[in-house]
């Protein structure tokens, strides 16, 4: 349980599976293509009963409604900030613009359709990231919610990793992302040569 407050840890388990440059680049841009259009597609959800009824317009642009899109990225917020809060402080900017303006534009008539036609086709990079860059299957077939959580808080810091932040973690990450790599290459190799003898 302690092992998911630990950012080296999950970010470890997370870079296994993009340590690909043409991958990470991919997921630069697809990843927060995801969360956003979820967020727009997440205003169609009924709110949580516990959540007061509030709406504040800023502009067309961007509008603030506590929903479930709210609660998300509250979560999401909460749980990096307890990983490396200085990464959470400078990713929180971020985060509430995309909050912003996707339940902004989740009022257009067209909103919705954009947002899946944005969704799947992030998606659809992903896998094509994964299967051609990578040459594996992504995270979230090995950890749904590492996967969901972690991929816009390790896109945030492989950014921040390319400006000088934390190099000590970031050498730590490389080394300990080399190893999990190795662990998972040595289990699917020992489970080959098991269904081999099966057969």
């Amino acid at each position: 349980m302690s092992s998911l407050f630990d950012v080296r840890k999950q970010l470890a388990f997370y870079g296994a599976y993009h340590s690909h440059p043409v991958n990470i680049l991919i997921h630069i841009f697809g990843v927060p293509a995801i969360l956003w259009s979820a967020f727009v597609l997440f205003t169609q959800l009924p709110p949580p009963a516990f959540l007061p009824p509030i709406k504040y317009v800023f502009n067309n642009y961007m509008v603030f409604e506590a929903n479930a899109p709210a609660l998300t990225a509250a979560f999401y917020i909460i749980y990096y900030f307890i990983l490396d809060p200085v990464a959470a402080s400078l990713y929180t900017p971020q985060m509430a613009l995309m909050l912003l303006t996707a339940t902004a534009y989740a009022q257009r008539p067209d909103g919705i359709r954009n947002a899946i036609i944005v969704h799947v086709s992030a998606w659809i990079a992903q896998f094509i990231g994964h299967g051609f860059a990578e040459g594996r299957a992504p995270a979230l077939l090995d950890n749904v919610l590492g996967a969901f959580v972690l991929a816009p808080f390790f896109v945030h810091l492989e950014l921040l990793f390319k400006i000088g932040y934390r190099p000590e973690l970031q050498k730590q990450l490389k080394s300990d992302v080399g190893i999990e790599i190795a662990r998972i290459r040595r289990e699917k190799a020992e489970k080959r040569r098991s269904e081999k003898k099966s057969s």
